[in-house]
């Protein structure tokens, strides 16, 4: 009797909050021979490389969640490096997956590629119809070139490529620098190490008037998996809750679930970036998804994440 081989599926950048969230989904389910490579194994950037590692792996399919990513303060203190890094690993995969015929790519991308003006909520077809938010253009930039790159492609090489634009991302293995972080986490640490070191007033960026729309990463999972299925175009599709919520909501929001009962003092020298970013999920509605993660549940994990990292890094400076 024959044995039925599992489908291959590569997920680029299996450390970051989404990828690891990925891998350990399909771990559990145990339907797909999961691929991945470290970085200090495998430099995407490097064409060469990853056209080696997609023609020796041979994957079906592959989810490209592999980015260089951060807040408002990362992006203006890298542009070089948000431009050319994404451009550079994007490319390579996309390139290679279509020459070594993968069936499907899954290119995960960002609400930030709507213009900073889009009417509210932004659908899929507001792409390239105004300018984009100077704070996080770079980032941007790349994402619109690799969603146009990777349909492209589907189209010569006759491969599937869907393209997820996604809202903000938080939750589990999230990332807590305060430089490279996106602002649900700095918010977190924020408060959490506030409380910790009975200081008695945080600091945060900006006016806190505008407002962001959030999605919990294990929400963000299952609509990859739904879209893996369901999914049959190559024009990119938004993925969000639905819901957007005022920053200085969200502040305090996060100041009481910390406990934090300080002065909050918002530095209005510093940029807010992008007024509104909400996008229009009627498309990915209608395939079924339903976000099952409200923001207040997502929030308290998230608190916890971060206090028990801290633990953690505490116990291993005493070891050491």
């Amino acid at each position: 009797m024959l044995i039925k081989q599992k489908t291959k599926i590569f997920i680029a950048g299996h450390n970051g909050m989404l990828g690891s969230s990925l891998l350990r989904k399909f771990k559990d389910q145990n339907i797909y021979e999961v691929i991945t490579v470290d970085k200090k194994d495998l430099d995407l950037r490097n064409q060469i490389d990853v056209n080696n590692f997609i023609g020796i792996h041979k994957p079906d399919k592959i989810i490209l969640s592999a980015a260089k990513v951060g807040g408002i303060q990362a992006n203006q203190n890298f542009k070089c490096e948000f431009l050319y890094d994404n451009l550079m690993i994007q490319t390579n995969i996309i390139d290679a997956a279509a020459k070594n015929n993968t069936k499907t790519l899954v290119f995960i991308g960002s609400s930030c590629i709507y213009p900073r003006e889009s009417e509210q909520p932004i659908k899929e077809n507001y792409l390239l119809t105004g300018l984009l938010e100077p704070t996080n253009e770079p980032y941007a930039l790349a994402k619109i070139v690799g969603l146009k790159l990777a349909k492209l492609y589907a189209e010569k090489y006759n491969i599937q490529c869907i393209c997820p634009m996604f809202c903000n991302l938080y939750g589990n293995n999230d990332n807590f620098d305060l430089i490279n972080s996106h602002v649900l986490s700095s918010l977190v640490r924020k408060f959490v190490d506030a409380v910790d070191n009975s200081i008695g007033k945080v600091e945060l960026w900006g006016s806190g008037e505008v407002f962001r729309e959030f999605l919990n990463v294990e929400d963000a999972v299952d609509a990859i998996i739904l879209l893996l299925e369901k999914y049959k175009s190559n024009d990119h599709i938004n993925v969000g809750s639905g819901e957007e919520i005022k920053i200085c909501e969200l502040a305090s929001k996060i100041a009481g679930l910390t406990g934090f009962e300080g002065e909050i003092i918002w530095d209005e020298s510093k940029p807010d970036g992008t007024p509104h970013k909400l996008l229009d999920v009627s498309k990915i509605s209608k395939l079924g998804f339903k976000p099952k993660i409200n923001l207040d549940d997502g929030l308290v994990s998230t608190i916890n994440s971060y206090k028990a990292l801290k633990l953690n890094e505490e116990i291993n400076n005493k070891k050491q």
